[in-house]
């Protein structure tokens, strides 16, 4: 693999494990990783290059980022679009660009956005008030910003559930007649170029509504498949983009297919190209942000990635049980991303599993979820 001037950074605005998972791709390429973050004990705090520690709103922080990088980059959608586009302004490169950011950092703008494009998404309506709830229940009320790892969606069912609604920018998407979910990630370059990744299906921890396990490639039909590409390439095309992005759809029981929610970054639904795929989501992306040629995005072998989330009531400096019986095992991948604290729900590390066989590999996935537990010091 060449490498290009080992003088040139890349800043990304924050610093979790998505920024933790950039830095091999990064080093290997020959580039160096400056951080913003306002956590000094953040995932990739003690592998970065450099680590600047500010808010992800501050002007001063940003421009801090920016003059020690030649490109900025995110894997946080609470970016300032405003500050990036000053960055921009400078000459800077960003990349996604502020432009992209706009659309799809607020969630409900993002469905404007997606709706003027064609792309099918569901129905979904402003929020004035909470009191607008009660005619619309059943539905899912969702924050227009700053949701993640689940945080910010409530289904609501009933008058009883508008209490759990915060007192935040909301709107809400009407239910669907689920059938299965899946995920997509598209990467487009400098140059225009697109590479499409196979599509992949989503099984959802309901209770917390977010991502529990990943299988790569979608047992999907041909033409649902196809459909999804064929969204994914319109979208990054269509907004100009450069960079990974990954792409949720709902698949319907009468065979629909919406867009859920796209994501301007790398995503918990691609961490399987880690190990399965010719060029990871990670390593794509830094070839999109500094110019460089996209790799392919070639599946080396099935695969299944399951979440390692903070157990219930656990607390304190995290405690990893279960993982010595799945660690010599060539076919399984684990990752721990280093948080210093756990908390019930919280995203601690993943795990992917290796196969040919689509049922061997989800029930070792299953045997892991039932094994693997992340407790606290303090449960």
């Amino acid at each position: 693999m060449d490498k290009v001037n080992e003088s040139q950074s890349i800043g990304i605005v924050g610093g979790g494990q998505l920024a933790l998972m950039m830095l091999p791709a990064a080093r290997n390429l020959g580039y160096r990783i400056v951080v913003l973050d306002p956590d000094q004990h953040c995932a990739s705090a003690e592998e970065v290059d450099e680590l600047i520690i500010g808010d992800f709103s501050s002007l001063d922080a940003l421009k801090e980022l920016g003059a020690r990088s030649d490109y900025v980059t995110f894997e946080i959608e609470r970016a300032s679009v405003e500050n990036l586009k000053m960055l921009e302004c400078q000459g800077k490169i960003v990349r996604p660009s502020s432009s992209v950011l706009s659309k799809i950092q607020d969630k409900f703008v993002q469905k404007e956005e997606l709706e003027k494009l064609g792309v099918p998404v569901g129905e979904f309506m402003d929020l004035k008030s909470k009191e607008d709830l009660a005619e619309r229940i059943p539905c899912v009320w969702k924050a227009r910003t700053s949701g993640y790892d689940g945080n910010g969606v409530i289904v609501l069912r009933s008058i009883e559930d508008i209490d759990n609604v915060p007192n935040c920018s909301g709107y809400t998407e009407s239910l669907v007649d689920l059938d299965y979910e899946l995920a997509i990630l598209v990467a487009r370059g400098a140059d225009g170029a697109v590479v499409v990744y196979p599509v992949s299906e989503i099984i959802m921890d309901s209770t917390r509504n977010i991502l529990d396990i990943v299988f790569a490639p979608a047992s999907a039909p041909l033409e649902i498949r196809k459909r999804c590409k064929e969204i994914a390439v319109k979208i990054a095309e269509s907004f100009d983009y450069v960079g990974i992005m990954a792409i949720e759809f709902f698949v319907c029981k009468n065979g629909v297919l919406r867009v859920n929610e796209v994501s301007p970054r790398p995503h918990n639904s691609g961490h399987y190209t880690i190990e399965a795929s010719a060029t990871s989501q990670f390593e794509q992306h830094i070839r999109a942000v500094t110019g460089q040629k996209l790799g392919p995005s070639d599946l080396k072998s099935s695969a299944a990635t399951l979440n390692l989330l903070g157990s219930d009531r656990s607390s304190g400096e995290p405690i990893f049980q279960g993982v010595e019986k799945f660690s010599l095992d060539k076919k399984i991948h684990i990752h721990n991303y280093h948080k210093p604290i756990v908390r019930p729900g919280r995203k601690m590390g993943h795990v992917t599993i290796l196969g040919d066989d689509r049922v061997d590999i989800l029930e070792k996935a299953i045997e892991i979820k039932s094994e693997v537990k992340v407790e606290g010091t303090n449960g």
